[in-house]
């Protein structure tokens, strides 16, 4: 099954960015789609895969920092393509 996942990663530490910008040039790397944001970066694809990928990336991430904070949203369907209609 297709899904959408919405991150956002904050690392609790005065160097937080360099964390942040290594977390999103892994997901970059990846086989999956990933379009960001100024405030989140979403990651397409199905779900086995991806949750895998995601849950071996974030315990990458974890293990660079003292304190972080992830906050995670999945939908079940692929929203890559979605463009508003406003």
């Amino acid at each position: 099954m297709k899904i959408s996942v919405d991150l956002t990663l904050s690392p609790l530490q005065a160097d937080y960015e360099s964390h942040i910008i290594a977390f999103i040039k892994a997901l970059r790397a990846s086989k999956f789609t990933v379009l960001e944001n100024p405030l989140s970066t979403q990651v397409f694809g199905e779900y086995d895969e991806l949750m895998l990928f995601l849950t071996q990336e974030i315990k990458k991430s974890f293990q660079e920092v003292d304190i972080s904070v992830l906050a995670m949203k999945i939908v079940k369907t692929d929203r890559s393509d979605y463009e508003p209609h406003f």
